[in-house]
């Protein structure tokens, strides 16, 4: 087996987030109130390049910042909520878009990088080490995207900043994207890096495989725990603990869903419910998919059995029911549950820089449920 890894060791203490430009609340809401002032109409492309502009000063800003949904914010992500965007025909832009977010990083870190062979291909894994961390305890993260945006690059930030919080290695994993590769084709990738990493952690390592959580972040959440389902479900190995942060569970986000937070929140909060369709319908291989526990978690037959988890969810985002229905579940099953709900958040928000007062609480929450757990081992 061969790995791809990039050590991360800060030459300083930069301040890191990051994420998919559309995740950016705060930034497009005051570009849209100067769109309005200077009276111009301005293409997507055009509003991408003010917003990552805007992005970058958040960076320098050393003050904790909080969001809250006021009036004029709620109508402001309205109208940057796009209905009519197409995701099927526009993806390949919002690839360009995160890769472009992705190489904004300075070059202030040493890096090595390698990959895991699975089959005929072989799959990235970027490798996140704090300044002052342990080195004995392993975050294996999962991004998120829709299945089809995002990649280890876009994501550099999110997890250069998860190792700094965490003081955990993050293991981050470039899983094949739909609809070139579709369901479970980037699944299967997600299973065997986190197959290696568990079979082989202590000779890799040298870290007790109880000492690796998964995580991921929305379509990324989904695959952590379908990932975690499969190793339950194949006997190999079981993960110890994973973090759902507003994973996405369910398979069916129109007007007949049976979740609330899809009608309430899926046309003005930016993540749209035709969005998350069109991101599925990318994602699926054939209809058939959507009755797949691999496919909708929530479809699971049994839940017991499965990982200590924390699940963390959105107030106004589509996903925010189905999520905390997942955690109902494995709770009524006899897992070890938490799980919280960030207020006045959208989906997305762990892409923000670190300064939002809504990173700094998912931290907390996160390092409380690590200390808590991996302390009883």
């Amino acid at each position: 087996m061969h790995f791809w890894f990039l050590f991360v060791h800060p030459k300083r203490n930069p301040p890191c987030g990051g994420g998919t430009p559309h995740h950016r609340a705060a930034s497009r809401h005051t570009y849209q109130k100067e769109a309005v002032v200077c009276g111009r109409k301005h293409s997507h492309s055009v509003q991408i390049i003010f917003i990552i502009q805007h992005i970058d000063r958040f960076y320098q800003r050393q003050e904790r910042i909080s969001i809250a949904i006021s009036k004029a914010m709620r109508a402001a992500l309205k109208a940057l909520s796009y209905p009519d965007i197409d995701i099927k025909k526009s993806y390949p832009l919002k690839r360009q878009i995160d890769a472009a977010v992705g190489k904004k990083i300075s070059p202030l870190y040493e890096t090595w990088d390698h990959t895991v062979a699975c089959g005929d291909h072989e799959i990235p894994v970027r490798l996140f080490a704090s300044g002052g961390g342990t080195d004995d305890r392993i975050l294996l993260f999962f991004h998120g995207g829709g299945w089809v945006t995002g990649n280890i690059d876009s994501y550099n930030k999110v997890c250069c900043h998860m190792a700094q919080a965490t003081g955990h290695l993050v293991v981050s994993v470039d899983y094949r994207l739909a609809p070139e590769h579709r369901f479970p084709q980037g699944l299967e990738d997600c299973y065997a890096v986190t197959r290696e990493m568990f079979l082989d952690a202590p000779r890799l390592f040298g870290v007790d495989p109880r000492r690796i959580t998964l995580i991921g972040d929305s379509a990324g959440g989904n695959l952590a725990a379908a990932v975690s389902l499969m190793a339950r479900d194949r006997g190999e190995f079981l993960p110890a603990r994973q973090i759902l942060v507003y994973p996405a569970t369910w398979n069916d986000h129109t007007e007949r869903s049976p979740f609330r937070s899809v009608t309430e929140n899926g046309t003005d909060y930016l993540l749209t419910s035709k969005r998350i369709c069109d991101y599925m319908a990318l994602y699926r291989s054939s209809p058939a998919d959507l009755q797949n526990p691999y496919f909708a978690p929530l479809l699971a037959k049994e839940f017991a059995g499965l990982p200590e988890t924390l699940v963390v969810t959105a107030q106004y985002d589509p996903l925010r029911d189905e999520g905390e229905e997942y955690a109902a579940r494995l709770a009524e099953a006899g897992v070890d549950v938490v799980c919280h709900r960030m207020p006045d958040a959208l989906h997305g928000f762990l892409a923000l820089p670190p300064q939002f007062a809504q990173v700094g609480r998912l931290y907390e929450w996160i390092n409380l449920f690590l200390r808590d757990r991996e302390g009883a081992e």
